[in-house]
């Protein structure tokens, strides 16, 4: 039960604001339909996976919505960026504030 729980909060709190921050950084930078189409490919298989973790460490999913909701946690850090669909919507996410992904 508190997986699920863990598993909501992650989704409510994480996932679906960071669609939302791709899409709008998409846009402002008139993105090809490649990039959308990589940026969706790269919430669908990043997703199930942060879910996973929550379920798995509730403890991490707590401290993950706290820093992502007060700007600790960057979106980059929750990508793979070794994931090839990721790669390039992290450049993007990058260049909204300089932020630099970590290694």
């Amino acid at each position: 039960m508190l997986s699920d729980i863990a598993a909501w909060f992650i989704t409510l709190f994480v996932v679906d604001p960071l669609q939302a921050e791709m899409r709008e950084q998409l846009e402002r930078a008139n993105a090809s339909t490649e990039i959308i189409q990589q940026s969706q490919q790269c919430v669908a298989s990043q997703g199930p996976k942060l879910l996973n973790r929550a379920g798995e460490d509730p403890a991490w999913a707590v401290a993950t919505v706290v820093g992502f909701t007060f700007g600790w946690t960057s979106p980059v850090q929750l990508l793979d960026t070794s994931d090839t669909n990721c790669a390039a919507v992290v450049g993007l996410l990058q260049g909204r504030d300089g932020e630099q992904t970590e290694a």
